[in-house]
């Protein structure tokens, strides 16, 4: 993109202080706000925008505020910055280089939604992080941004920075209220869903730091601005994050509907070391891997979808040839199995067994059954879980099989992984 959006105060001196980020413009739209919208027409304009949710799961954001029960008080909003998933590390670099941003979003969320009080729920791991959030946190109060009567509006808002304590199921969303409520973080049943029944029993909006980061901009300049990039159903601009055998991984702004051959090559430098790409994860840990014939795809939620897999966070892992599969497979479900919070048995048992099973195909103890077993487990886990975090662990087993099944028979049969030495 020409200029940046989201990333236009990434590397410029002090970002993270409230008078940088004042002299770039910010809190303009927090004035713009409260100044020239009724909370109803705020949600209305988010609506219009099209804003999907930048969390993963891609649901519209005005959409999720409008499910608030009319006239039901306290309400809360909670900004989920447990940004768990690996591959993924966009909302960090916002956190880090730019919290007053995420603040602003908040705000103007916050007033669309009638919230007084709101929390930003950040990964235990994010040490430097929330202390950028805290400091920012604490000007903003300083400078009336924060606090009772906001620039004189009327509009009261506290907001409290809490950190977890490195627990992936925290970022499911039942899980970051529980764990925010002082208990173990375990999902609950949904429904009642967060909107009418959340954080201690009372509507709840929870959306990603992406998302509300967007918020500032689009009241700025408007629902057709936003409108005009990316695709009628996915619209605006995206943070993608490109990790593994590239020459520039790191986080980049573009607009929804981009190549992947774009973000690969003109962006992050093309493979590593000029290998030939052998599968690429497009978006997070989760989401069913693909393989070079996709590269043309456009990265949008439909156009993925719609050949098997999902735009996910946004997260892209390039997986260079020369690279095991199983081992990159063994790897990812240790992760799951190490997560799973342990309270529903699809995904305390399943997620245990397919890393086992993997763990021996890798050693050389495999045996041809072990994949229609593998995927049999898949299939006792997927839609039967208690919360969605059984399901996430299925997509690199199940895709790696569609795609690579030769790899694991190779191992199977010579009982020695072929890229160990």
């Amino acid at each position: 993109m020409a200029e940046p959006i989201l990333l236009r105060n990434v590397g410029v001196p002090d970002s993270h202080k409230i008078e940088v980020y004042m002299q770039r413009g910010g809190y303009q739209a927090l004035r713009k706000a409260l100044k020239e919208f009724q909370p109803a027409a705020l949600v209305d304009l988010v609506k219009r925008s099209g804003l999907r949710g930048r969390g993963g799961a891609g649901f519209p954001a005005g959409v999720k505020w409008s499910f608030l029960p009319k006239g039901v008080y306290p309400r809360y909003l909670v900004c989920n910055a447990d940004e768990g998933e690996p591959g993924t590390f966009k909302d960090r670099v916002l956190i880090e280089h730019d919290p007053h941003g995420l603040i602003e979003g908040i705000i103007i969320s916050c007033y669309a939604c009638e919230v007084n009080t709101a929390f930003i729920y950040i990964r235990g791991e994010y040490e430097f992080g929330a202390r950028r959030l805290e400091q920012a946190v604490q000007e903003a109060y300083a400078h009336g941004f924060l606090g009772k009567n906001i620039l004189g509006s009327g509009f009261n808002l506290d907001l409290i920075v809490h950190r977890g304590a490195g627990a992936y199921i925290c970022g499911e969303e039942t899980g970051l209220l529980t764990s925010l409520e002082g208990d173990r973080g375990h999902p609950k049943l949904k429904p009642p869903f967060p909107a009418s029944e959340g954080l201690y029993r009372k509507p709840t909006v929870i959306n990603n730091v992406e998302t509300l980061f967007n918020v500032p901009f689009i009241v700025e300049r408007g629902a057709e601005w936003y409108t005009s990039m990316g695709t009628e159903k996915s619209p605006g601009i995206k943070l993608f994050c490109i990790s593994g055998h590239v020459n520039k991984p790191g986080v980049y702004e573009l607009p929804l509907a981009t190549p992947l051959r774009s973000l690969i090559y003109d962006y992050a430098g093309g493979p590593l070391e000029g290998r030939p790409i052998k599968a690429i994860i497009p978006g997070g840990s989760s989401t069913p891997m693909i393989t070079p014939e996709h590269l043309d795809v456009p990265l949008d939620y439909e156009s993925l979808a719609a050949i098997g897999t999902m735009l996910g966070s946004g997260a892209v892992i390039v997986i260079g040839e020369g690279t095991c599969i199983v081992r990159t497979v063994e790897r990812l479900a240790e992760f799951y199995r190490h997560e799973s919070c342990g309270k529903c048995i699809p995904c305390r048992e399943g997620t245990d067994w397919l890393y086992k099973i993997l763990h021996r195909i890798e050693h050389g103890g495999g045996r041809e059954e072990d994949l229609p077993l593998l995927l049999d487990i898949c299939s006792n886990i997927g839609g039967k879980s208690f919360c969605p975090l059984g399901d996430a662990a299925l997509g690199p087993v199940r895709s790696s099989i569609a795609h690579f099944r030769d790899e694991y028979l190779q191992h199977i049969r010579e009982k020695r992984c072929p890229y160990q030495d």
